[in-house]
């Protein structure tokens, strides 16, 4: 299994590439010192305490285990977690498409399309950022 990359100390793992007026965006996910941060061309967004877990929870189903995935890269996380940014092609599509599987000690494994959890991500993180501001 690919690991993700390591960045100053911290471990980066890229979750979505989107195309902007610049070019193309690269998404990732940073855990660093147990905390997790969402990180782009626009920005850094910590996560809250169990937003990927929330995130997957909501948006994720279990992996279908005749489905074949290749592995693109993983990440590391603490307590026996991990998240994997595999591709998977179904016999229906043209182009592979990118997921994530988050992995915890005792659940199911969870898949969720990789386009949707960086959205949302996005969002709790900027969302956690703006509360936080407003309780200086």
């Amino acid at each position: 299994m690919l690991a993700g990359f390591a960045y100053d100390g911290a471990q980066m793992l890229k979750i979505d590439e989107t195309s902007t007026e610049r070019g193309l965006s690269s998404v990732f996910l940073r855990f660093e010192d147990g905390e997790l941060a969402l990180v782009s061309d626009d920005g850094c967004w910590a996560l809250p305490d169990g937003a990927l877990e929330a995130v997957m929870a909501k948006f994720g189903a279990p992996l279908d285990p005749t489905e074949s995935v290749t592995t693109v890269a993983a990440l590391e996380l603490t307590n026996g977690r991990a998240l994997r940014h595999v591709r998977h092609l179904a016999g229906y599509d043209v182009i592979a498409r990118d997921y994530l599987i988050y992995e915890s000690i005792g659940r199911e494994p969870s898949c969720a399309l990789a386009t949707t959890i960086a959205a949302a991500l996005g969002h709790l993180g900027r969302v956690a950022q703006r509360v936080a501001g407003a309780g200086r």
